[in-house]
């Protein structure tokens, strides 16, 4: 017994040696991390520019705000997991300073500087943020009524022989089409670039929705039907109490694949229709040349997805709580 507890001790300790040993590297990383942001911003303020560029002490004194908010960070531990990265963002931002506007490394016009980059966000803000709600408003409608109706027709094609028989073959035909081929069709039948916009974002999301709603529904062990059955439920109860909920696993797969199809769908019909919007914006930075622009609404744009797909994530480990680990983003 004595030996057992011995052994269990020394495993004990040679996974906290081992913790010890990974920590170490962390703990040095964190430290780094806000002098690397002071330096950048001494190189960024002392170093002249190569060129005439706007904002540089206001750049400089940004890293430097950064360096001081990492080094309190570090001081409260709170840093010790992100610190490789805010290392190696410091690290990248000093290398695009020196190699830009500096030493003019880069083809100009289609590489800026930090400078440019933020001076786009300074003195364009309004139209940045107005574009950004032109995309959130058709994403938004196009997205929830492709998954309001993919659910629909997943569930009748789970639950209806009938439905199915009529609605398969066509889904098959039609779902599987990218929906930027049918974009010059869509804006020859549609009375507005925006109605034809949200029709393919739609269908974008409606799809992977669809099939994935179905086959929740058709791997719901039939048992679970049989029980409610003896109970006294009826159909609707069956549909939207047992299979539903059953189905809500694969149903929040489809959900973010559809969101990934409305965001491809969402820039192509910004770029090539709609006149407003990221993609829009982003198409008109390029038309002028004006790339930090282009590069500033790349940001918006990735911020946007990024956010919107952590914010499904948060419903679904809200209401699969069981499930909570079981998808990961």
């Amino acid at each position: 017994m004595s030996g057992t507890n011995a052994t269990s001790q020394r495993h004990i300790n040679d996974r906290s040696l081992t913790r010890a040993s990974h920590d170490r590297p962390t703990a040095v990383i964190s430290w780094l991390a806000g002098p690397v942001w002071l330096a950048v911003a001494l190189l960024t303020w002392r170093w002249p520019d190569a060129d005439d560029f706007p904002n540089t002490s206001l750049l400089a004194a940004l890293f430097a705000f950064i360096g001081v908010i990492l080094l309190a960070a570090t001081t409260t531990g709170f840093l010790k997991k992100r610190a490789p990265w805010a290392l190696a963002i410091g690290i990248f931002l000093g290398g695009w300073e020196v190699a830009q506007a500096k030493l003019l490394k880069l083809p100009r016009p289609f590489f800026g500087t930090p400078q440019d980059l933020l001076d786009v966000f300074i003195t364009d803000w309004s139209r940045l943020g107005n574009s950004l709600l032109h995309s959130l408003g058709l994403l938004a409608v196009g997205y929830l009524v492709g998954s309001v109706s993919g659910i629909a027709i997943g569930i009748g094609l789970g639950r209806s022989p009938r439905f199915r028989y009529w609605v398969h073959p066509l889904l098959r035909a039609i779902g599987p089409l990218p929906p930027v081929a049918l974009l010059p069709l869509a804006f020859v039948l549609v009375p507005s670039s925006f109605l034809a916009g949200e029709a393919l974002m739609i269908l974008a999301s409606a799809f992977p929705v669809a099939v994935l709603t179905w086959s929740g529904i058709a791997s719901v062990d039939p048992a679970y039907y049989d029980v409610a059955r003896t109970m006294g439920a009826s159909r609707s109860f069956l549909t939207f109490r047992v299979a539903l909920p059953a189905a809500m696993p694969q149903i929040f797969v489809g959900l973010f694949m559809g969101l990934g199809a409305s965001f491809a769908m969402l820039v192509v019909a910004e770029m090539l229709g709609v006149k407003a919007g990221l993609g829009f914006y982003m198409q008109w930075a390029q038309g002028w040349a004006a790339y930090p622009n282009m590069y500033a609404a790349l940001i918006v744009m990735s911020l946007m997805c990024t956010g919107l797909i952590t914010l499904l994530f948060k419903v679904r480990d809200r209401i699969l709580i069981w499930q909570k680990d079981g998808l990961k983003w």
